[in-house]
């Protein structure tokens, strides 16, 4: 039959011709002859030679006065900076069309310094001259000196002395934040001088005695620490508080002891160690994260919905840190690239403090979609069952469900491929205790599982691929308490042989399966290392990994975990080999090639079975009056065998650069793996909070987190008085619950802890409840005695 021809294209694209350069969808320049016209909508905006620069910085201007197109786009388009276009529009408003047309280099008239006075002016700098002086000296303007310093790489030296005759006695003559000394604390709170680390401690170790002096009394106004940050003399402003009522959030100030425990503010001081002179240093910028995460402020920009006076009063300053001014703190501590020894450090006090909850640990990936326009590696959202592209974390967890570290892939690797990565760091950290490893199918790999037993851990998880179901009769009920639960499930105890490689490098692993048997008759088969174990313990271990997945939900959802916290990219590895596109297309293409031939070959056995052996008595007249249907056949097996040597000659895999226009890159990760580690301690502190509470609340496995949310989220006075930072926090909504949180706030002023910065203890107490008969002070029920009047 003849092949139809194709319909042409309704709306086909075209590309502009030669010669054009594309501002934006409206506006475009043409080249020809030396000459260029700028079109706007089809019709001629200007008309200039190529090398007319007045003509050209005109066209520029009245493309941007008159709305056509935007500064960037006029620049990419004319090939200079965005300076250029706005400094064209300022000289044309001031100049006219002669301003447009001064030559290139210096103004006529200018003086410029001299190559030979640049030693002069090192020289006078570093005796000590101001700018000020040697712009006199040299008849330039002090600009031109500022730049000339600049060139020459000059650093400015800050100066020993305070300004308004205040000094320091301390051998660092900057003014550290790390603390600040109250005059209502006594002598004994003074500055020791030197410039101290970061301190959480909450016992007045050697670290807390170093606290110096804030210059400031009034904790509404700061302007003195200000100016001492304006100058470079200030390297962190010292909490100030005074008295206030219902604040706010006052009650996040109840995870302060948690979020010291966790050594966060020691463990970035000695890393960090603090990110220049500032107003907002090292220790402002983690207390503001950490309480902004506890807050559910979930990222900078949601403190504009905020007041920052009312944050700054937790935060023992005038202001908090506003939105530019976070994401500018945020940068300058990504730069340092120590985000992965950050989350190292932070998970090594973890398993010190912590090490009962390190025998089992989950691990389990998290991908988080990307919705922006760069071309990133795709991932599979298992809770959307799509592939997009993405970026995927993989979490370490203890036994209780708390986060421990996190690992950014490269390019969304798989977990068989990520799991010896993540538990060499895991090693790094639990040195030679004994570790059970629980994940989920996504790990299967039986050459996997013998190299991680013959690296000392044991594994725990779901039997993967098609196995023969165990006999009833196999099963038995096993019954057993832990944690505190009472557990019942119908188990069968028994051994498997799992195999890899092949020919001489075949292998076989002995491992243990415990299969439980549901109501319904299905079948959960579960693959241990772990011998010692009852069924019982191994069947809820592995049914425990549904509290990393409820962890992942709960921080998406209360501490936005997928949102993208920079939106910046960084070079990839380009050898990076990924599967090749042109094998899925010869694959798909089999199948198509295999499912004809099946359904050709169908067709074939019912003519055969239909036949009449009256008509046809051989196979020779059966395939003379099929020979249609038997080429057709034949032709259906030579494409199948074309394509079989086809795929042969393509690699399976191919590097990414290949099949990648432009430069591979991927996003940038540092800023995104710091937020997430602070997310991570302040969920932790909020987790350690659960656990002191649930003691005294009924339903603290179910309701724990949302009391302990509402908590952190109530309103309060904060007082200082004397020695102590006095929280007094107002009733929650029922007696049951303030009834918790007043026997919360007991366990926490048992051990006191300092405000961090300062020596103030922090102190927790709820307001009494407002009476009820308060109204009606001579009536029983609240309500007004009718039989006195009253």
């Amino acid at each position: 039959m003849p092949s139809t021809p194709p319909l042409p294209e309704l709306l086909p694209s075209v590309d502009p011709p030669d010669g054009t350069i594309v501002i934006n969808e409206r506006c475009r320049i043409r080249e020809r002859g030396g000459y260029r016209v700028v079109t706007v909508s089809g019709l001629p905006l200007s008309h200039f030679a190529h090398g007319d620069r007045m003509a050209e910085a005109l066209a520029m201007v009245g493309l941007v006065e008159q709305g056509w197109a935007l500064q960037t786009e006029v620049a990419a388009a004319f090939g200079c900076d965005v300076r250029t276009v706005r400094r064209n529009q300022r000289r044309f408003e001031e100049g006219g069309l002669m301003a447009l047309g001064r030559p290139r280099g210096c103004p006529k008239g200018t003086t410029r310094v001299a190559p030979s006075r640049a030693e002069h002016v090192r020289q006078w700098k570093a005796a000590g001259e101001s700018n000020r002086e040697i712009a006199r000296r040299l008849g330039i303007s002090e600009t031109a000196v500022r730049k000339l310093l600049r060139r020459l790489g000059y650093k400015p030296q800050r100066s020993s002395q305070l300004p308004l005759g205040l000094a320091v006695t301390s051998a660092n003559p900057k003014l550290s934040g790390a603390g600040c000394a109250q005059p209502q604390q006594g002598p004994e709170s003074s500055s020791s001088g030197a410039n101290p680390k970061l301190s959480g401690s909450t016992d007045g170790g050697p670290a807390a005695d170093l606290i110096p002096v804030s210059l400031d009394t009034d904790p509404e106004d700061r302007s003195l620490d200000r100016l001492l940050a304006c100058r470079g003399l200030l390297d962190d402003a010292a909490p100030l508080f005074g008295s206030s009522t219902d604040v706010p959030g006052a009650g996040v100030l109840l995870a302060v002891p948690a979020l010291l425990d966790s050594g966060v503010l020691d463990i970035a001081g000695d890393l960090y160690g603090g990110i220049g002179p500032a107003f907002y240093g090292l220790r402002t910028t983690l207390v503001t994260l950490l309480l902004m995460a506890l807050l559910r402020i979930k990222r900078p920009e949601g403190l504009k919905e905020h007041s920052p006076r009312m944050l700054g009063r937790i935060l023992g300053l005038d202001r908090a840190p506003e939105v530019k001014t976070l994401r500018r703190k945020l940068a300058r501590l990504a730069d340092s690239g120590l985000a992965a020894a950050f989350g190292h450090a932070l998970a090594k006090r973890r398993v010190e403090t912590r090490g009962h909850a390190m025998r089992f640990l989950y691990v389990d990936g998290h991908v988080r979609a990307y919705h922006g326009k760069r071309q990133l590696p795709k991932g599979h959202l298992a809770r959307m069952r799509i592939s997009m592209p993405a970026t995927t974390d993989y979490w370490v967890n203890d036994a209780e469900g708390d986060p421990l570290f996190v690992v950014t892939t490269e390019a969304n690797e798989g977990l068989a491929t990520m799991l010896p990565v993540v538990l060499d760091e895991v090693r790094s950290l639990v040195r030679d205790r004994r570790v059970t490893v629980v994940f989920d199918r996504g790990g299967w790999s039986p050459k996997l599982f013998r190299m991680l037993i013959q690296s000392g851990f044991d594994i725990l998880t779901y039997r993967k691929g098609r196995c023969r179901p165990v006999p009833a009769s196999r099963f038995s009920w096993h019954g057993e308490i832990l944690d505190g639960r009472e557990l019942r499930y119908r188990l069968a105890d028994t051994g498997i042989y799992l195999s890899y490689g092949t020919g001489k490098t075949r292998r076989r692993l002995h491992l243990r399966q415990v299969t439980r048997l549901s109501d319904d008759g299905h079948q959960t088969p579960i693959v241990t290392s772990r011998r010692d174990l009852s069924a019982v313990e191994v069947a809820y271990r592995m049914f425990e990994r549904w509290r990393q997945e409820n962890f992942f939900k709960y921080l998406r959802e209360e501490y936005a975990l997928d949102v993208l916290v920079d939106y910046g990219v960084e070079p990839a590895d380009e050898t990076r080999e990924v599967p090749n596109p042109r094998r899925k297309e010869i694959n798909a293409d089999l199948r198509g090639a295999y499912a004809e031939l099946s359904n050709l070959a169908a067709e074939y056995g019912v003519e055969a079975i239909t036949n009449l052996e009256s008509a046809r008595r051989t196979m020779r007249g059966f395939k003379i009056a099929n020979a249609s249907l038997g080429r057709r056949i034949h032709r259906a097996m030579d494409r199948i065998s074309r394509l079989e040597r086809k795929r042969k000659s393509i690699p399976t895999r191919v590097p990414v650069k290949d099949l990648t226009e432009g430069e591979v890159i991927k996003l940038r990760v540092e800023r995104k793996h710091l937020t997430d580690l602070l997310k991570m301690v302040a969920y932790q502190a909020e987790s350690d909070l659960v656990r002191l509470v649930a003691p005294h609340y009924r339903r603290a496995e179910d309701e724990g987190r949302t009391l302990i949310q509402s908590a952190l989220a109530s309103a309060g006075d904060i007082v200082q008085d004397g020695g102590e930072i006095r929280v007094a926090l107002e009733p929650l909504s029922s007696p049951h619950r303030t009834h918790a949180l007043t026997a919360l706030c007991e366990q926490l002023n048992r051990t006191p802890a300092r405000f961090p910065g300062t020596r103030l203890r922090l102190h927790f107490e709820v307001k009494p409840p407002p009476g009820i008969c308060s109204a009606f002070p001579g009536s029983r029920d609240g309500r007004p005695d009718i039989s006195t009047g009253r």
